[in-house]
Parts: structure tokens; C-alpha cells; sequence
């Protein structure tokens, strides 16, 4: 179990990795295939892994079994809404959020990945608290499928955060490192949720639609308006049906 926790965060440190192997900053074709691969799993994993589970869970409320897994969802979108307006960060087109402060760039960037990358890790420790607990619409398989996905997608999110600070001038040991940094909160979100797992099991529905939402907004808010920026191209929207369809045949193969 413990081992299913920790590979979002190897998908992570992979992909902060990549700085050792470029001289720049990536490419703008590049940041928005890595940009709309990432969206296409993180919303496949929303659905298939989040929220078609947690709608099973309600089959017993009948046609009002949407209304946990709504209210779940909508809690979730507003958590990262307020992460988003109280936390100071920087997107990648140097346009920044959050109450005005002294921290530097770099922190700032830093700070814009860790608020995507909590989600997940919650995601994970649910699915994982769910199935520790014997709930018998999560499997082991499952998790694995959901922690597998979330550590591709990783792998692209951690190269995006660590290549503009290579761009920025930031030296490359020091660039892993914050990429590394971003992704540690996955984990430790994963730890929190499991120990907390006695307590929140009979809300299992909302926890699990909670990190569909929270992962749907940072996807809405973020992954998909950096994706097309600037001139239009196309290569988003590929990425994004490719990584789409990787996550649902994870999901559907080892679920």
C-alpha cells in the first residue's frame, strides 16, 4: 500500500529530472502537448476512478444518489478556489494569483504546481483508505491503476514546473530540487487522508467526488487555458484525447 503512495511522487521527480537533459526552457508546442496530456488523465481519473465509484456508493438513495457525490464535488472545486485566491503563485505565462507578497518567481511557480499536485495525492490516500477499509466498490488494482495514471501525468506536470525555472536562470540542481518540492505534498496528502480513514470512511462518496473536483478545477483553472494560449494549434487537444484514453484503459484494465 505504502508503495502505491509513493508513485505519483516518483511520476514527479522523473519529470523534474528532464532538466538535467536540456539546455533551455522547453518549447511552446511542447509545454502545451505536456500541458493537455496531463488534463486528458487528470479528468479520466476524475470520472472513472473518482466519480463513477462514488456514484456506486449511493445506488441505495436511488434517483437522490447524485446529491452526495454533487455536493462532494462542489465542496471540492470551491477548497481549490480558495487554495487559489489566498496562496500567492505564478502561471506560466508570468501572470499571477493570490494575495500580493515578496515571495520570488521561482517560489511563486513552485507554489502554482503544489496547489495542482494536492488533489491528487488526496485522491490517491482515498482510494487507497477506501480499499484498506474493505469498501467493495474500490479494488487494490484500482488504486494501483489511479496512482499509475496520476504518475504519468506527473511526469509532464514536474518538467513544466522545472524547465521555466531553468529558464528563469535558476542553476540545475536547484531546479530539480523545487520540482522535486512540488510534488512531495502528494504523499504526504495521501498519509493525512489514510490516517484520517476510521473517520471519513462513511463519507466515502463525498471524499471521493471532493478530489474530482478539486482535480477538475485545477484541469478548468489552469491546465487548459495554459494549453491554449497564444497562437492555435491543435496539439492540446490531441494530447489531451490521448491521455484521456491512457487513464481510461488503466483504469478499466487494472480496475
Amino acid at each position: 500500500m505504502w508503495n502505491i503512495i509513493v508513485i505519483p511522487f516518483l511520476g514527479t521527480t522523473l519529470g523534474a529530472a528532464t532538466v538535467f537533459f536540456f539546455k533551455n526552457a522547453i518549447g511552446e508546442k511542447t509545454q502545451r502537448a505536456l500541458t493537455g496530456f496531463a488534463s486528458g488523465v487528470m479528468v479520466a481519473a476524475s470520472f472513472f476512478s473518482l466519480l463513477i465509484p462514488a456514484l456506486d456508493m449511493t445506488t441505495d438513495m436511488g434517483k437522490l444518489g447524485f446529491i452526495p457525490v454533487s455536493i462532494g464535488f462542489g465542496i471540492g472545486m470551491l477548497f481549490l478556489l480558495v487554495l487559489d485566491l489566498v496562496t500567492p503563485h505564478m502561471h506560466l505565462d508570468s501572470s499571477e494569483e493570490g494575495p500580493k507578497s515578496g515571495l520570488k518567481r521561482t517560489t511563486k511557480l513552485v507554489l502554482a504546481v503544489t496547489l495542482h499536485n494536492l488533489p491528487e495525492g488526496m485522491a490517491v490516500g482515498i482510494v487507497c483508505a477506501g480499499w484498506l477499509y474493505g469498501n467493495e466498490t474500490i479494488s487494490l488494482s484500482g488504486a494501483l491503476a489511479l496512482a499509475i495514471g496520476i504518475a504519468i501525468q506527473n511526469f509532464p506536470e514536474g518538467a513544466i514546473v522545472s524547465m521555466p525555472l531553468l529558464g528563469e536562470g535558476v542553476p540545475k540542481g536547484k531546479t530539480f530540487l523545487y520540482g522535486v518540492l512540488s510534488g512531495i505534498v502528494e504523499p504526504i496528502g495521501s498519509l493525512l487522508v489514510i490516517a484520517a480513514a476510521s473517520l471519513l470512511i462513511p463519507t466515502m462518496p463525498y471524499l471521493l467526488s471532493f478530489a474530482a473536483g478539486a482535480m477538475i478545477y485545477v484541469v478548468v483553472e489552469e491546465l487548459i487555458p495554459e494549453m491554449s494560449e497564444g497562437e492555435h494549434s491543435n496539439i492540446g487537444t490531441i494530447s489531451f484525447a490521448l491521455g484521456f484514453i491512457l487513464m481510461m484503459a488503466l483504469d478499466t484494465g487494472l480496475g
